[in-house]
């Protein structure tokens, strides 16, 4: 797994070992970046369940000012800890290692930008399902910025828009089995990257 594009391109990532993590697969990120341009140049970033750190150190490479990197597995943490060393990061990114849908694991500040790539099981339960969308709504209403962009990676026709606050503004991408669902706080969004499915 490499950086795509930006002042790290073709930088080599380390993945985490075992099926406990999932990494996004390239071309799904190549796409998702490709819609995030309007948001990166000096962007504050949040990669909850951040795994390798993909994503949060794709958008650095990308010009994002700051990235808060979340993740609570062992062997996951010690590879993004790796990353971000081998990198030379360290001054751009906030490691956290505790549960990616608690607000004490968020910090205080408002994020143009979060990256919520959680793990397909959580969606499984009712229970986890309902938390994994009450943490999204929370999420958004305080800790984006008023144009800032949430995007939450599911499997394909697993999620419907129903599920997601009804005042909320949602848009679905798709690639192959793969959704991307991109919700903002905002009528007008900033900039009309994620066209799809609209409430």
């Amino acid at each position: 797994m490499r950086v795509i594009a930006g002042e790290l391109r073709g930088r080599r990532l380390k993945a985490p070992e075992g099926e406990a993590t999932r990494p996004m697969l390239d071309r799904v990120r190549e796409s998702l970046f490709g819609t995030l341009q309007p948001w990166l140049e000096g962007a504050f970033v949040l990669d909850l369940y951040a795994g390798s750190g993909s994503l949060g150190i794709e958008a650095l490479s990308r010009g994002a000012r700051q990235a808060r990197f979340v993740e609570r597995g062992t062997q996951a943490f010690q590879c993004l800890t790796g990353n971000i060393a081998e990198l030379e990061l360290d001054g751009v990114a906030e490691l956290v290692r505790g549960d990616a849908l608690h607000p004490a694991s968020w910090g205080e500040r408002r994020f143009d930008i979060v990256f919520l790539d959680s793990p397909y099981p959580l969606l499984d339960e009712l229970r986890t399902r309902r938390a994994l969308f009450e943490a999204m709504e929370a999420l958004v209403r305080a800790h984006l910025a008023p144009e800032g962009v949430l995007v939450f990676h599911a499997p394909q026709r697993l999620v419907t828009a129903r599920e997601f606050a009804p005042d909320l503004v949602v848009r679905e991408r798709v690639y192959g089995s793969n959704s991307l669902w991109y919700v903002q706080r905002d009528e007008e969004p900033a900039a009309d990257a994620a066209t799809g499915t609209e409430r």
